[in-house]
């Protein structure tokens, strides 16, 4: 990624240099599969006199004029043309043909491999708009964007603006004529095009303006859309936003594309969102990934108000975008549809994904330093998404949910289709609540690290609390000590249940914190800090505590508690405070009982890195093949056809390790052996395939045979996750040649593969790819995109190995490279974070 890099300081001297007005963009998509024809106009003002540079990678540029003036070919290099004597008012026409991609940067070029059909999609942020057309790329240089696109006329084409009526072109094309859309930041401008399917609807605005909705999809996923719900999603959405925030949607429609091989959740294009095709649902899916997708709705709505119409100066304010829109998206979620208890699948995942974040070595303040692009890519991560979320909503707690809400409408009033830091959202919301956020915002946004709470009580004989104080700890390397709006809640069994029996509410800041509201209490069976989940901090149980909730974990009636207490067990597993055989027992134990789909989701994700991982190795073996008998036995006693039974199915899949564990799975998938209400569908079908590839009991022809049987998109990844998971040396080779010293494969064949090639089960042949994987790295970085070098980084990492072997060669690299380009340097020290945690807690289960 040489040549391609901006850092802040460059955006800031050319912000103060240009003012950007208006892009008049014409794209040609007629010329064959590898480029596209791309000529901009862009209108700018600029102190006199001054010079600059406009961005855009391209394969050729054959014209450049600034001012009716041509601009000779040599100013194009390194993704960027440079403008010299710049006037007051400037117009340069950049004409060239750009390449379209593979990868989901740029614009993406799919070849449906069920009916031949070609779909394109365009994904800008972080910066790749430039790969399209030439522009400022930067977000604090806003403007209109007037795309004008030549495509075959049986073809969609969809951008930001309503898309108008196509005129006949030459040799069957047609040509669409947007209109220009608001002023706007380039990372959010969309082009999608293709044959897709579509249906409409439409709602009435809080402004009275009657907004178009549109939903689109292949036409060989169509059948599986389901369309009306996802309206009924979004008018809720809807409702909500505009309700709370005071402010009406701010765009002209609101199409909603379901696009391939995308990287992400989706993107929060203006007026034009895509999603992952994970959310069309061939198959039967759990009921996790059904309100995820919601979540996900709901998530890039929010976008629409705090990213778009309001969207920050420079990328170290990214957080302000993604961790609202999770915010946002939950409570919308959890208030405004059936998905009720949305805060317990926040406290699951999100804040899951933001204590295992926090705790690498590359954690970092939720305001984050970026000082390039790089830096941007990076911070994709638990900190901007699942922590900052978690923040706003201790801060929304903080200063009340009424007044956060007046504050984030006056924010979106103040600053439409403008530019701003993080100071002018906490102007507003000290206006609305009374509260000084100064201290506040530089303990919990400018200062990484999370806090351990743990209660700290002393008991009479006869049960009665005489003192109960709460302890707040932080880790040597982030000292910090933060003020914290919580609940402790009181919990009694009753009848095997655990039913909370008293509440309170309280800030609680300092190293101690005494709580005299509760003196005279009985102490309960169960004390559970954080009840309601309203603060950011890892808890812990006193011992009293921990027994109960071992023995009677799915006797707590209350999912959220559940869930926090799931939390807490992983955290002491984690930080080897407790032994990961002992976290295997209580799963096997309780996870059965469990109700919560992502509580589910995340606990069996989190068994299966105990067994794997954090085990002592001479007890890995035994414990795998445990894991994998309980996991079968839980999906025998399962309710028929019910969501716990897909997923211990699944999971035992996953955890397949013996021979007799694979033949149950073979018969499965070949319908020897039936569970009441499971169905082999597609997906689990090849999910079952995968785990009989890992295990060596199928070959590279079977699994060519089920390609055939299920050509699709789908398919070829499940295949290439197959292959790559058989657990030969040759195999592994054959895997390791396809991606790394070829750069063919699309984005999701890669991550597909990749997650095949380090499956456990095979965990023996990846000894001999630990020199490969190091002298892949600086070639792999240097040679690809972003998103395809950070698959290939981390996802060929030989982490299953979890060794002192792989821990000294990791440690060995970073010294040996330490002026590698830090963004690198960070993936790599990550995965190292996670063998060093790995052999913590397998030292601590020795102990056991």
């Amino acid at each position: 990624m040489p040549g391609e890099n901006l850092t802040r300081i460059e955006a800031q001297e050319r912000r103060a240099i240009v003012e950007t007005q208006s892009y008049d963009i014409a794209l040609d998509l007629t010329r064959g599969p590898e480029v596209f024809g791309s000529r901009t106009v862009v209108r700018f003002g600029a102190t006199e006199g001054a010079s600059t540079f406009i961005d855009l990678i391209a394969r050729d540029v054959r014209e450049i004029t600034l001012n009716g003036t041509p601009v000779d070919a040599s100013a194009f290099g390194d993704a960027r043309i440079v403008l010299e004597g710049l006037r007051a008012q400037n117009e340069l026409i950049v004409d060239a043909d750009c390449l379209y991609t593979n990868t989901g940067e740029g614009l993406h070029r799919f070849v449906d491999p069920v009916d031949g059909e070609v779909y394109l999609y365009s994904q800008f942020e972080v910066p790749d708009s430039r790969r399209v057309f030439a522009v400022f790329e930067q977000p604090d240089l806003k403007a209109t964007f007037r795309f004008t696109v030549t495509a075959p006329a049986a073809w969609k084409v969809i951008s930001n603006s309503p898309t108008p009526e196509p005129v006949a072109g030459d040799g069957g094309a047609a040509i669409w004529a947007f209109e220009p859309t608001p002023r706007i930041s380039s990372y959010i401008t969309a082009i999608v095009a293709g044959p897709y399917e579509a249906t409409f609807s439409e709602l009435t605005s809080a402004s009275g303006a009657v907004i178009p909705l549109g939903v689109y999809g292949r036409k060989s996923l169509w059948q599986h859309l389901d369309a009306e719900y996802i309206f009924d999603k979004t008018r809720e959405g809807f409702a909500y936003y505009e309700e709370k925030f005071g402010v009406p949607y701010p765009f002209a429609k609101y199409d909603q594309l379901f696009v391939p091989e995308f990287n992400a959740g989706a993107m929060e294009n203006a007026g034009a969102v895509t999603f992952t095709e994970t959310y069309v649902f061939r198959s039967k899916v759990t009921d996790a990934v059904k309100e995820r997708r919601v979540v996900t709705i709901l998530h890039e709505l929010a976008h629409m108000w705090f990213g778009d119409l309001v969207t920050m100066k420079w990328w170290n304010d990214l957080w302000l975008n993604e961790s609202f829109a999770e915010w946002a998206s939950t409570i919308a979620t959890a208030e405004a549809t059936e998905w009720t208890e949305a805060w317990t699948t926040f406290n699951a995942m999100e804040k899951t994904w933001a204590y295992r974040q926090d705790q690498l070595p590359s954690t970092h303040p939720v305001v984050a330093t970026i000082n390039d692009l790089e830096d941007v890519q990076v911070n994709f991560d638990g900190i901007t998404y699942a922590k900052g979320g978690s923040v706003l909503k201790q801060l929304a707690a903080w200063v009340g949910i009424d007044a956060f809400f007046a504050g984030v409408g006056q924010y979106f009033q103040k600053h439409a289709f403008g530019n701003t830091e993080l100071s002018d959202l906490l102007v507003e919301l000290e206006a609305t609540s009374g509260r000084d956020l100064s201290g506040w915002s530089q303990k919990w946004l400018e200062t990484a690290g999370v806090n351990t709470l743990a209660p700290e009580l002393r008991v009479s004989d006869d049960g009665v609390i005489s003192r109960f104080a709460i302890v707040q700890t932080a880790p040597a390397d982030y000292p910090t000590i933060r003020p914290h709006r919580l609940g402790v809640g009181f919990y009694a069994l009753e009848g095997g249940a655990l039913v909370r029996t008293r509440h309170i509410e309280l800030d609680v800041d300092g190293d101690l914190t005494e709580v005299p509201e509760l003196v005279g209490e009985r102490q309960p069976d169960l004390i559970l800090l954080n009840d309601e989940d309203l603060a950011y901090a890892k808890i812990r149980l006193d011992p009293r505590s921990l027994t109960t909730a071992i023995d009677h974990l799915a006797g707590i009636s209350d999912p959220l508690a559940r869930s926090l207490v799931w939390g807490a067990a992983w955290d002491q597993t984690r930080d080897a405070e407790a032994s990961a055989s002992d976290y295997i027992d209580l799963v096997l134990r309780n996870i059965g009982a469990e109700t919560e789909s992502t509580t589910v989701r995340t606990t069996l994700a989190q068994l299966q890195l105990a067994a794997n991982a954090y085990v002592v190795p001479d007890k890995r073996e035994a414990a795998r093949v445990r894991v994998a008998d309980g996991l079968w036995e839980l999906a025998q006693d399962a309710e028929a056809g019910s969501d716990s039974q897909l997923q211990f199915v699944t999971a035992f899949a996953s955890a397949a390790a013996t021979p007799a564990q694979w033949e149950t799975v073979r018969t499965l998938r070949d319908g020897e052996l039936t569970l009441p209400g499971l169905e082999i569908d597609a997906d689990l079908s090849w999910a079952l395939l995968v785990s009989l590839a890992a295990g060596g009991v199928v070959s590279s022809e079977q699994i060519d045979e089920a390609l055939a049987a299920d050509n699709t998109a789908k398919g070829g990844e499940f295949a290439a996750q197959a292959k790559a998971a058989l657990p030969t040396v040759d195999a592994k080779r054959a895997a390791w040649a396809s991606l790394v010293d070829s750069a063919d494969l699309p984005n999701t064949v890669v991550r597909s593969a990749a997650l095949g090639f380090v499956h456990p089960a095979g965990v023996a042949a990846l000894e001999s790819f630990v020199q490969p994987y190091f002298d892949m790295l600086l070639p792999v970085w240097e040679s690809r995109t972003y998103q395809i070098a950070n698959y290939l980084i981390t996802g060929l990492y030989p982490a299953p190995l979890a060794s002192l072997a792989l821990r000294d060669a990791t440690r060995q690299w970073l010294a040996a490279h330490a002026d590698a380009p830090a963004a690198l340097r960070r993936l790599v020290n990550e995965n190292l974070a996670g063998v060093e945690r790995a052999l913590a807690v397998q030292e601590r289960d020795a102990d056991s």
